[in-house]
């Protein structure tokens, strides 16, 4: 790809200090806001929407669910392999960024607009194509931007800014699905539980629809603006399974790889059982998006924080105490089911959600820095460029482990009597919570335990940093 004279310059300026252009960090954080509006809005509410208003059971939508994130677990490596190798004028990254957007913004609007005329299994096939193209569309998009974010920066620090300010940028988009969320509960309400279709389907379509030409600028104007570094192009080994072996090879990446099956075993259930939690566990379903704000209105805003304590004490010090303080939050709310009042129920969650917010913002900030100094390790080693295979492998993880547990939740309702629409027993609701609280606070302890182990820290690094740039001069 040619670079311009004035382009060599600001590379070899990020080169030498690191630093990156307010303009820079905007274009590549901005899609955020429309891809993860997306995400969690499907994450949170399509797994209810169809138990509670298309009327599919719990065990058919999970079974769904499960299947998306393990393809997606497999598409994910091809993804991240190919944009390593990809060569176009634009770039390797930008590239796939721009073949992301029609699918994103297609699939979104399916999933939210099945037609009146289909129930039970056309229904049911209908939501399973939507949910498992729908996330392969994000895999397009989202592994090659992650990729980006390592390639954009070598600086230490610098990186744990850019996918700080990244996770700040969709968080934001994660409130405003709250806000959608909000508008189709509300429409819910209006029906008398009725659930008419008229309403509800209509309400989210509309709302689909706009989300999606939204999603659809924000990542176009992410191809436009943004620069990859040419020095980077055909830098990535040329067979694949040479590729995903150098990453277990990677004795640091092997020891991320197993902590964040761990903590993603336990983090998958969260976001499917929040609607359920706040319905059938806490009594106010009106309040689910309260609920979830006072998490991500923390996780939003305290990426400022942790940037400077990163440095002050270490980025594996702090990812884990974001991982103790996830568990502890989550695992405090078991308490709830035993409650006397609603009100009581609905401060204790609210006041844990903040903490685990606060948790969040944190992890979102340290680990993919983190990540991306593991990848510096590779090309230390090998002499290439394989962002792509790295982060299509922490993210193989973390959809495994979410397809797992999205398989078992449904499940684990279903056999414990859960019925739409109706006053759970005592049984479910700790079903719900054992699901929602323990099972977190025990994974997320073994995490942080395992992940005492990691030895990358600044010094290793920059040593790591030193021996590359001298290979290169």
């Amino acid at each position: 790809m040619a670079v311009s004279g004035r382009e060599a310059v600001q590379q070899q300026a990020v080169a030498n200090t690191g630093r990156l252009k307010r303009s820079t960090i905007a274009a590549y954080v901005i899609p955020g806001i429309g891809v993860n509006y997306m995400g969690l809005l499907v994450g949170l509410y399509i797994m209810k929407f169809s138990t509670d208003v298309l009327l599919i059971a719990p065990a058919a939508i999970s079974t769904i669910f499960g299947i998306s994130r393990i393809w997606d677990a497999i598409s994910d490596p091809i993804v991240g392999y190919l944009s390593d190798r990809t060569r176009t004028p634009i770039g390797r990254r930008r590239s796939w960024f721009l073949l992301s957007i029609l699918p994103i913004a297609g699939m979104f609007i399916w999933v939210f607009s099945p037609p009146n005329s289909l129930s039970g299994d056309g229904l049911v096939v209908w939501m399973g194509i939507g949910v498992i193209l729908f996330y392969s569309s994000m895999t397009i998009f989202l592994v090659p931007q992650m990729s980006l974010g390592a390639e954009l920066t070598p600086n230490y620090h610098e990186r744990s800014r850019l996918f700080g300010l990244r996770y700040a940028t969709a968080t934001v988009g994660s409130i405003l699905a709250l806000v959608g969320m909000q508008v189709l509960i509300m429409a819910e309400q209006k029906s008398d539980h009725a659930h008419d279709p008229t309403i509800i389907r209509t309400t989210a379509f509309e709302l689909s629809v706009l989300a999606a030409v939204i999603t659809a600028c924000l990542i176009g104007y992410a191809v436009v603006k943004l620069r990859e570094r040419a020095d980077y192009q055909d830098r990535a080994i040329k067979h694949p399974l040479a590729a995903f072996k150098d990453v277990w090879k990677n004795p640091h990446a092997r020891l991320i790889i197993v902590v964040s099956f761990v903590e993603n075993i336990g983090s998958a259930v969260i976001g499917l059982l929040t609607l359920y939690v706040a319905e059938y566990v806490v009594g106010r379903p009106s309040l689910a998006p309260t609920i979830i704000f006072s998490y991500m209105i923390c996780a939003a805003i305290s990426p400022p924080l942790w940037i400077p304590l990163s440095r002050r004490f270490g980025k594996i010090r702090l990812w884990m105490f974001s991982m103790m303080l996830t568990g502890l939050s989550f695992g405090g709310m078991f308490s709830i089911p035993f409650l006397p009042t609603p009100d009581a129920k609905l401060y204790t969650i609210m006041v844990l959600a903040v903490f685990a917010g606060l948790a969040a913002g944190c992890g979102g900030t340290i680990a993919p820095s983190i990540q991306s100094d593991i990848i510096d390790y590779d090309e230390y080693k090998t002499g290439e460029r394989k962002e792509g295979s790295y982060f299509a492998a922490f993210t193989f993880v973390f959809k495994s482990a979410t397809g797992v547990m999205a398989f078992i939740t449904g499940y684990v309702l279903q056999a414990t009597g859960y019925v739409p629409n109706q006053e759970q027993t005592m049984t479910v609701q700790l079903a719900i919570m054992t699901l929602y609280s323990i099972f977190p606070l025990v994974c997320y302890s073994a995490g942080a335990l395992i992940f005492s182990r990691f030895t990358l820290d600044e010094e290793a690094h920059s040593k790591i940093r030193e021996a590359i740039e001298a290979r290169s001069a």
